[in-house]
């Protein structure tokens, strides 16, 4: 049986396109990527996912949190579900919200740092970093989000490059989805199932 663990945020966790920011729908778990991904993959493989809203690589949330800084719990996390087979992080999204100010590359570095770790526990057998999908700056989370469309531009190059520095399997989302409309940040359930399909592909040539 191969373990595989899906350590991501709204989008990993399942959070649909948000019309306001109060409203808080949520798909189920055979709709969302990581149902998707396993549904296709079958027997022999336990997928498992931690997903966070709001979760960042790195970084302190100071408006919905720290504990939304990915490293803070991305140890005990792994220490939870090991022996792990393989290890998918998709965050990254949050990391461009106004609030941080961040370029692609301090981006991408947040990811290398949660590499590092889970590198220096040997708990972890392959690694796949996906890019997320870039955000528009649309609907009410638009000025939460402010100048992100500029700040992601770059983002899959310096994520695929230090994912591969760091010894991970590499895949951009934004190749072959696009975020939904109506947020700008979130998944429609048919870009789960296609980004799901996807991943599920991409997995089976790394076990192959």
């Amino acid at each position: 049986m191969k373990r595989i663990l899906c350590f991501g945020d709204s989008n990993t966790f399942g959070t649909g396109p948000m019309p306001s920011l109060g409203s808080d729908p949520i798909f189920s778990k055979e709709e969302r990527l990581a149902g998707v991904m396993a549904a296709d993959l079958g027997v022999g493989f336990d997928v498992i996912v931690e997903g966070l809203p709001g979760r960042t690589t790195v970084f302190d949330d100071p408006v919905e949190g720290e504990y939304r800084n990915g490293l803070r719990s991305f140890r005990a996390i792994l220490e939870s579900h090991r022996p792990i087979d393989l290890l998918i992080i998709m965050l990254g999204t949050n990391d461009v919200k106004q609030r941080f100010n961040l370029g692609p590359q301090d981006v991408a570095l947040g990811v290398a740092r949660l590499l590092n770790e889970a590198a220096g526990l040997d708990i972890v057998g392959q690694s796949l970093v996906i890019c997320p999908t870039p955000v528009k700056e649309t609907g009410d989370l638009a000025e939460i989000f402010r100048g992100a469309e500029a700040r992601c531009v770059g983002m899959p190059a310096q994520m695929e490059r230090f994912a591969t520095e760091n010894g991970a399997a590499f895949l951009d989302a934004g190749a072959h989805i696009q975020v939904s409309d109506i947020d700008g940040v979130h998944l429609s359930a048919d870009s789960h199932a296609t980004l799901g399909h996807v991943v599920a592909e991409k997995v089976q040539t790394l076990f192959s």
